[in-house]
């Protein structure tokens, strides 16, 4: 994009992107969970789909690859956004026709698992392009509000593809609740299929072999503490969130309800929360905003095991209560996750921008996800109330190694220097 281009148009297209990417994930993350308990799909199941998100934590494989093959007529990263969006698009219908009796059985579920698996693997591709586009438009100080942008994105197409899927399966029709997604999806990449990459953004820079491009990046100083921040951060709430839907449908509540009043609600909350939170970062700082937010996280998941302890105490507990615990945690994860992304987009070199902010994320997605395989196995040991103290138990003291490691990162302490590759 253009440098000259102004940070509202930028803001504008990467707005588009996220959501384009948040909408087919949200199907996966937020509707995946509630569709298969409200068809009696084991808890354990439920717990072991989190290994369809391996494209997610996978996907620095091929991020190299993504870089460095492109057309120069569609762009270095339109040539590979468009083609990811088409095929998401493609997947959706095929859900359409699926037939959701069939999640009863055990071939049943092996199918309708292979196209999410096939949905995160476009989606996670589209990433990788989308995030380098971002990392190289915007300007140090632009990135609180722009990862505030990007997460809010993301999460709107949550609210899109999870919650109001939800809700139309809940009260329309399946085919047509699908076939809706396709079509909203068609209609936002419209954005970026009218829009021209510039030559600049197309220039091939010099090619590092394969292996050198990672090993180049964690060579820099304070790369390894800044890795076990990685590992850490995200690691109670992954465990948290992958038993909030199950719970609720066991609590007695139905798809609908999920879906309008606490998928959406908890989403809008979310956005809310990403954009706060991008805003604050710039204000505070980004080591007091991944700290402070990292610790109302915590408490945003322990939250949960109040509701699951009226619940098993035979209390009675309202409908506006459920939502605003889900809204609070919501709200405070998205303000945690957009502190922590613009790190992660500081540390990203401009020559290998898409390369190395996937290997980060994919740093988190891999260690979250491996916490979210085991939750259908420790909600079933502890029951749920056990289950979200534990998860908030471990938000807050894995804290420890941002508190450390990040002071180590001068400028996380005190950004208000001017420019960019914090770490050369």
């Amino acid at each position: 994009m253009p440098a000259s281009a102004s940070l509202y148009s930028r803001l504008g297209l990467l707005l588009t992107l996220y959501v384009c990417q948040g909408l087919p994930t949200g199907v996966f993350s937020q509707a995946l969970p509630a569709i298969l308990r409200r068809y009696d799909v084991p808890l354990t199941v439920i717990g072991l789909s989190g290994l369809l998100a391996m494209p997610w934590a996978l996907k620095f494989l091929w991020a190299p690859w993504v870089e460095s093959h492109f057309s120069a007529r569609w762009g270095q990263r339109r040539s590979w956004i468009l083609p990811m969006q088409l095929l998401g698009i493609a997947m959706l219908l095929l859900m359409a026709f699926f037939d959701p009796y069939r999640l009863a059985t055990t071939q049943g579920v092996s199918e309708f698992f292979v196209l999410m698996f096939l949905v995160n693997l476009f989606a996670a591709t589209q990433d990788i392009a989308t995030d380098g586009l971002a990392v190289r438009t915007l300007d140090f100080h632009e990135r609180g509000l722009g990862n505030g942008v990007q997460v809010a994105g993301y999460r709107l197409g949550l609210i899109i593809g999870g919650g109001l899927l939800l809700y139309l399966i809940g009260s329309w029709d399946w085919r047509w609740s699908f076939m809706l997604m396709a079509f909203l999806l068609c209609v936002l990449t419209l954005p970026v299929w009218r829009f021209r990459e510039p030559a600049a953004e197309v220039s091939r820079h010099e090619r590092l072999p394969y292996w050198k491009i990672y090993t180049s990046f964690f060579d820099r100083p304070g790369l390894v503490g800044w890795l076990v921040v990685l590992v850490t951060y995200k690691a109670g709430e992954s465990l948290g969130s992958a038993m909030v839907k199950p719970m609720l449908v066991d609590m007695g509540l139905d798809l609908k309800q999920i879906g309008l009043m606490v998928s959406m609600v908890g989403s809008v909350a979310a956005l809310t929360g990403a954009l706060l939170g991008g805003w604050l970062t710039a204000v505070i700082g980004r080591y007091y905003a991944i700290i402070g937010f990292g610790a109302l996280q915590a408490l945003g998941v322990a939250a949960y095991a109040w509701l699951s302890w009226q619940h098993d105490a035979g209390a009675a507990v309202s409908l506006p209560m459920i939502y605003a615990i889900n809204a609070l945690e919501h709200f405070v994860s998205g303000m945690a996750m957009a502190a922590l992304l613009t790190a992660v987009m500081d540390l990203s070199r401009p020559d290998h921008a898409g390369a190395d902010f996937t290997v980060q994320v994919s740093i988190l997605a891999i260690f979250g996800g491996s916490f979210y395989l085991a939750a259908g196995f420790v909600a079933q040991a502890l029951g749920y109330t056990g289950y979200f103290l534990v998860s908030g138990a471990l938000a807050l003291v894995l804290l420890w190694p941002a508190a450390i490691y990040c002071r180590r990162l001068s400028w996380l302490v005190d950004d208000r220097v001017s420019g960019d590759n914090r770490i050369s």
